[in-house]
């Protein structure tokens, strides 16, 4: 996502991001954004992907079913690339923008800056409208990436090391080379009209990570 005008928060709010975001995710029940039948799928969903490669901890914070495709990926579409976007927004924010179905956007994952957490919003199976292209949408899983373009601060430690555990794993689930002609930034999406994640995303520290993984 690409919307500007925010200031970022203190580095002592960052760090309340996590407490925040796990307690916004086990509410989700309680708000009406999770049911305990989508919660049971989501659980069969994660053992899955378990077994298949060794995925750090996700939260799953289901993105509105009007922001996603349903689909049976990779049987109707090979999943090739993963394409790495920083949200302009703060984790909460993008949140939201997500649950809201006016809003016909979604990623299928998104990283926090602070300490790494990471929010699952859309299954890998299904089509998150995340890469401003319907066939990369198809063939790609989207990763967000809390902060703004061009703050690097936001590029902490920790989401480096966790996007990076979590980009290895599907690779490896889906047998995508851990190259950079398959694991892409939005600005390298043909036809993209985005940035992201910019000229300050280190992309020599965090291919090394992923390959390290």
């Amino acid at each position: 996502m690409e919307a500007h005008g925010r200031t970022p928060t203190t580095r002592r709010a960052l760090l309340r991001s996590g407490a925040y975001l796990a307690t916004a995710a086990t509410g989700l029940a309680v708000t009406g954004f999770a049911t305990a039948a989508t919660a049971a799928t989501a659980r069969a969903d994660d053992r899955r992907g378990r077994r298949a490669a060794a995925y750090p901890p996700t939260h799953w914070i289901p993105a509105s079913t009007s922001n996603y495709r349903v689909s049976s990926r990779p049987t109707s579409y090979p999943i090739d690339f993963i394409v790495i976007h920083v949200t302009q927004e703060t984790f909460p924010d993008a949140m939201k923008i997500f649950q809201d179905p006016a809003k016909q956007v979604s990623a299928h994952y998104m990283v926090a800056s602070a300490d790494g957490y990471i929010g699952q919003f859309v299954r890998e199976k299904d089509v998150a409208w995340h890469a401003g292209n319907k066939d990369y949408n198809n063939r790609s899983i989207g990763i967000e990436h809390e902060g703004w373009v061009d703050q690097p601060k936001w590029f902490t430690d920790e989401m480096y090391a966790s996007s990076a555990a979590l980009t290895a794993a599907i690779c490896d689930r889906y047998g995508i080379p851990k190259t950079r002609d398959h694991i892409i930034g939005h600005v390298e999406v043909p036809g993209a009209d985005h940035t992201d994640p910019g000229p300050l995303w280190d992309w020599d520290r965090y291919m090394s990570l992923v390959n390290g993984a």
